[in-house]
């Protein structure tokens, strides 16, 4: 959950290496979730290829395999709907731009053409801007490519490419087993687990009184912020294929659920960030502190955490982590924890902002939230 760190490291080495090792954890969430879709975007667009040639007899099916890697793409997210737009609009633009070129060539005013005729009649059959889109897209590339368009002798071979192209993409979308829960899912284990390990190592800092650990709680949440931008743009992804979807209305509770939570986690890494900028201050200070307390807590909060996140990302209940968060919060009492220095009661009271955040992403409302915290 944590780097090694070298005290003696100098500032931008270090800075450097924590960013990194962000990163490349970053990275390898994402390829675990995307492999599957890719590769069946992949296997359609060879599939594509495959019918194109050998059963359509056309020599150079560039546009089959383009279509259905268009249509897939690389994410789960896949929509029926969104896949036909996609689909239809390359097959719109490349039957477009085949037409053009066949008879009246291609040149700046032919492109024009294209693009205003392409764009009109896709407005006509659906209100989407990605079909469209894809129309000008495609028209764009027969005509300002005319080899493309001199490869082949029929005006409709790349618009029919284009079409086997998309029936592969619909078959895809449709026939694969989905679940609009499970990108959200990992998307809110990733940013959670950033968190948890965030925290690990601000907890660490305070218990030592290293600045170097509590610079590199910092660094390290500031660069966890992309995980936590995918989970609230997937999650709001899933609530919108809530409403369309059978299987997204069957889940609606739970992707809401992890909608809600996404904004909460992203509340509580904002508040982690200024208790490490604060906490910095205070150990690189002058005079010796009593952390000890708010170590403590930091500490449980990072396990706390890390729970959370294999509850959000399992979608298993989280009632033993919200016990242990209710069990933090209510340790939290800044007179108690450093009765005569302000500067660690500060440090309290910004632990118990993100104490309530959490709470409130493991399902707990704000007002019993904020209860659970002692008066002061």
């Amino acid at each position: 959950m944590s780097e090694a760190t070298t005290p003696d490291e100098p500032g931008f080495r270090r800075a450097a290496r924590v960013l990194v090792s962000v990163r490349v954890r970053q990275g390898r969430a994402r390829v675990r979730t995307s492999f599957v879709p890719t590769l069946q975007a992949a296997v359609a667009a060879g599939l594509s290829w495959a019918l194109a040639y050998y059963a359509l007899g056309h020599e150079f099916p560039f546009f089959a395999p383009v279509c259905a890697w268009v249509a897939l793409g690389f994410s789960a997210d896949r929509q029926v709907r969104r896949v036909a737009e996609l689909a239809v609009g390359v097959a719109i633009g490349v039957g477009l731009g085949d037409l053009v070129v066949h008879v009246i060539g291609s040149g700046p005013w032919q492109i024009a053409l294209v693009l205003l005729v392409s764009a009109m009649l896709a407005r006509f059959i659906d209100r989407g801007p990605v079909l469209t889109t894809q129309a000008g897209v495609q028209a764009i590339v027969i005509v300002g490519l005319p080899a493309l368009a001199a490869s082949g002798s029929s005006p409709v071979g790349r618009w029919t490419d284009a079409l086997v192209g998309g029936v592969v993409a619909l078959g895809v979308a449709a026939l694969s087993p989905d679940d609009p829960r499970r990108r959200p899912r990992a998307q809110a284990r990733q940013a959670v687990l950033e968190l948890a390990g965030m925290l690990d190592v601000l907890g660490r800092g305070l218990r030592t009184g290293s600045a170097h650990h509590v610079e590199d709680a910092l660094i390290r949440g500031r660069a966890s912020q992309p995980a936590l931008d995918d989970w609230r743009e997937g999650a709001a992804n899933a609530r919108n294929l809530a409403r369309v979807s059978p299987a997204g209305r069957r889940h609606r509770d739970e992707l809401g659920a992890l909608g809600a939570s996404a904004v909460y986690v992203d509340r509580a890494m904002r508040n982690a960030r200024v208790l490490a900028r604060r906490a910095l201050s205070a150990v690189e200070g002058d005079h010796e502190r009593d952390l000890g307390g708010v170590a403590a807590a930091v500490d449980s909060l990072a396990r706390a955490a890390g729970s959370l996140a294999g509850n959000l990302g399992t979608g298993a209940g989280a009632e033993a982590t919200r016990r242990e968060l209710l069990a933090v919060a209510q340790r939290l009492d800044p007179f108690r924890l450093a009765p005569d220095d302000w500067q660690v009661q500060s440090l309290v009271l910004l632990v118990r902002s993100l104490t309530v955040d959490l709470l409130e992403a493991s399902g707990v409302p704000e007002g019993e939230a904020r209860e659970a915290l002692p008066e002061i």
